[in-house]
């Protein structure tokens, strides 16, 4: 069976992940010091997915052994890229500022919380409630730009795909043929998730809202 169609997905992801990844971290330089922790989570984000990826392609079209990289960096994806991703959606969404201590926390809590995951076998059901909440926090944060309907559309759009690139019960366990077949999905998802967290209210605040804006609870 050709492996072309899974090279070309591989390909995709490793182009729309690097190209959202650049596009983000290019953006980032021109928001003020509250947006820059939370864009510099999302830049994370993308650049696991770019990862993924890389390794998919490196695998597939040169035979180079790389499939338990690809592997853990889709579970990363998954259980820290994808949770990322809700988290500043919904802190731009609502035009909240959280420090830089606090998005600290937030990221060193989803990697010891990852990696418990792992170590204790409980990945597969910890990456559905994580991507279930995230995909649930990106409609909220488009629905909640309503009327505005490129973004909330893009915000229905990407928590569709986000469910997409995940493993459901019932579907084999996360191994090569299911990793390439989530490929296409987050591929897709990238530059939509991308294009929705530039244009979500926190990075169009007015400079008087920098040191307003905080949520409750959040130094």
């Amino acid at each position: 069976m050709s492996l072309l169609p899974e090279v070309a997905q591989a390909a995709l992801l490793t182009l729309t992940a690097t190209a959202s990844a650049i596009w983000i971290g290019t953006a980032r330089r021109g928001y003020g010091e509250p947006d820059q922790p939370a864009l510099f989570c999302a830049l994370l984000a993308f650049t696991l997915a770019a990862g993924t990826g890389a390794c998919a392609l490196a695998r597939l079209a040169f035979g180079l052994d790389t499939l338990e990289a690809q592997l853990w960096l889709q579970q990363a994806t998954l259980m820290l890229g994808l949770p990322l991703v809700g988290v500043v959606a919904l802190t731009l969404g609502r035009k909240w500022i959280w420090s830089r201590p606090t998005w600290g926390r937030v990221l060193l809590g989803l990697c010891v919380f990852f990696e418990m995951a792992r170590q204790f076998g409980w990945s597969e059901p910890y990456a559905l409630g994580l991507g279930l909440v995230s995909a649930g926090l990106v409609l909220y944060a488009g629905l909640l730009q309503w009327p505005a309907k490129r973004q909330a559309l893009a915000g229905l759009l990407g928590s569709l795909l986000m469910l997409a690139s995940m493993s459901w019960p019932g579907m084999p366990a996360l191994g090569d043929a299911l990793a390439d077949q989530l490929l296409l999905s987050q591929a897709a998802a990238c530059p939509i998730l991308a294009w929705l967290l530039l244009n979500l209210p926190g990075n169009l605040r007015e400079p008087g809202d920098m040191a307003e804006q905080k949520a409750p609870g959040h130094p």
